[in-house]
């Protein structure tokens, strides 16, 4: 068994991460390919975050044409959690398959329900706990051989048990690449680990367990080329992770200032989020029975509370004065949270941030959002206010909140970039973070302490690989086309990267369109509270 060329995706790693590791040794695999062959830093795309970024790396192109800007899709005002229905552009293995070459993929991001093609597929994020893989039946083969493999944590994770948590997903990945390549003899590889962004999330700045987990990612890559002794190996990820220094943004607060956002809290509006604080009043095993029994009735008072002006977010701040964020979490239900959530009314609103990290502003336009309130000769003064009015926030230390703000045609370009955000906005070096939900004040501390960075890294090593070449300036859509020139096969001319320098380039070749599917919903919801717990999206369904 021998793989041509293996590509091994490591979330969020980035060479900063690298260096808080307490023992440099815990990515020695990675240092070894990187002295062989070729290590730099990955510019990675917008927006940066595992739903839109996978896929750009492993499709060459950027989200206007492979039609995945973040964890959601929306579809008018309503909204579902991305799948590979939503993905428009050939990622490698198809390109490959075209040519005759076969290929194994182990927890690929956004693959779910996946096609047909000669080899194997288990999906990744986005995905439900037990997918449909292919071929089918493939993942019981996959259980029967490496023991439990899980896509997700089964509740939230303790500290005590989370280097054991941890190691399992990563173990679980690299056996299932092994047990693959051994059954299908591929060409190509790929394996993505997401642990190394999930301890930043759940555990941010806890140096010794991401140290386990990078040590656990380091000798899965180990054994993998021990197993498959790949001719090539690519690493790479899909977005760098760091401190978040800067201050949350809260921009629809903002955006109410300035006479764009309309709010509701009568329930017809749409909450952006169910709780007072999306970290400290979560509430954990639920209300009492007690608490249980009162809690319609509260409901209902916090429901007129709110139109009277006293809102959750006004009460988050009287508790956490009071020292008293942890005593309501445990006693507050949901529902009593949600009833009384000021929420933006996008159906009312001129604009609005419907999803912070699609990084941008969503104008509510007539006659292509269901009630638009917009007009289309608007369109553009409305859109050159909103790029105006952005450029020039402050935060209160007077450092300038985005680096850059511009319409979504600087980012976006394809057939599918009319589904992106109408103004594109991106934090000053992503040290502010960016929320949707409406707390009154439009800055304040950062609910998430670590925040996704615009710069990963790649490493490469091996046959195709000339080390003496060096990388030039990597950027995540030239991944794809390198694969592709490692493999052997044309690149698709619809990508928008290039090979990069250490590797031969070769041709473009026009493969033919990727057939559309009928889109098909995310209906397990644990993927949606996963990616909330996480901090990937702030909303829950309205039913």
């Amino acid at each position: 068994m021998g793989l041509n060329t293996l590509l091994v995706g490591v979330d969020a790693a980035c060479w900063p991460v690298v260096e808080r590791l307490p023992d440099r040794s815990a990515v020695s695999t990675i240092d070894r390919l990187g002295d062989r062959g070729i290590a730099a830093s990955l510019e990675s795309a917008v927006p940066p975050w595992t739903a839109s970024a996978w896929p750009s790396l492993y499709t060459g192109t950027n989200p206007g044409k492979h039609g995945v800007f973040g964890f959601l899709r929306f579809d008018g005002y309503d909204w579902d959690v991305v799948n590979a229905t939503d993905l428009c552009a050939r990622p490698v293995w198809e390109l490959a398959d075209s040519h005759g070459l076969t290929s194994v993929v182990v927890n690929a991001p956004v693959t779910h329900p996946p096609r047909s093609f000669d080899g194997a597929l288990v999906p990744g994020y986005t995905a439900p706990e037990d997918p449909e893989c292919h071929p089918p039946g493939i993942l019981d083969d996959v259980r029967d051989r490496v023991g439990d493999y899980r896509l997700y944590s089964e509740g939230e994770v303790e500290r005590e048990s989370a280097a054991d948590d941890y190691r399992a997903f990563v173990r679980s990945r690299g056996a299932a690449l092994r047990y693959l390549a051994d059954r299908f003899d591929p060409e190509f590889g790929f394996v993505q680990f997401q642990q190394t962004d999930t301890v930043c999330h759940e555990f941010p700045g806890d140096d010794a367990l991401l140290g386990e987990v990078y040590q656990a990612v380091d000798d899965e890559i180990a054994a993998i080329l021990d197993a498959c002794d790949p001719d090539t190996v690519i690493l790479a990820s899909d977005h760098g992770i760091g401190p978040c220094e800067g201050r949350e943004f809260r921009v629809n607060e903002f955006l109410r200032e300035e006479g764009f956002v309309e709010t509701a809290t009568d329930g017809d509006g749409m909450p952006t989020w169910v709780s007072i604080r999306e970290d400290d009043l979560r509430g954990g095993a639920g209300p009492s029975d007690r608490v249980g029994a009162v809690s319609e009735a509260l409901t209902s008072a916090m429901a007129l509370a709110a139109r009277a002006g006293f809102t959750t977010q006004r009460a988050a701040r009287l508790v956490d004065a009071l020292g008293l964020t942890e005593t309501v979490s445990r006693v507050v239900p949901d529902d009593l949270q949600r009833a009384g959530t000021e929420g933006v009314d996008f159906r009312a609103s001129a604009a609005y941030v419907r999803d912070p990290i699609e990084l941008g502003v969503r104008i509510n336009l007539a006659g292509r959002d269901p009630e638009g309130v917009v007009d289309p000769d608007d369109y553009e003064s409305v859109r050159r206010d909103l790029i105006e009015a952005l450029r020039s926030v402050r935060t209160p230390d007077g450092d300038p909140v985005f680096e850059e703000v511009a319409p979504r045609e600087a980012y976006f370009h394809g057939p599918e970039a009319e589904r992106a955000v109408d103004v594109v906005t991106v934090p000053t070096d992503f040290d502010q973070s960016l929320v949707a939900q409406l707390y009154g004040d439009q800055f304040g501390t950062p609910s998430e302490p670590w925040t996704h960075k615009r710069t990963g890294l790649v490493v490469a090593a091996g046959d195709a690989v000339d080390a003496e070449a060096g990388a030039g300036g990597p950027h995540l859509f030239d991944v794809a086309p390198t694969v592709c020139a490692a493999l052997g096969i044309p690149r698709s001319d619809r990508m928008d990267g290039s090979p990069l320098p250490f590797v031969e380039p070769t041709d473009e070749r026009r493969y033919p369109s990727r057939e559309a599917r009928e889109r098909v919903g995310t209906e397990d919801e644990s993927v949606a509270e996963t990616l909330t717990d996480l901090g990937y999206i702030e909303w829950t369904r309205d039913d």
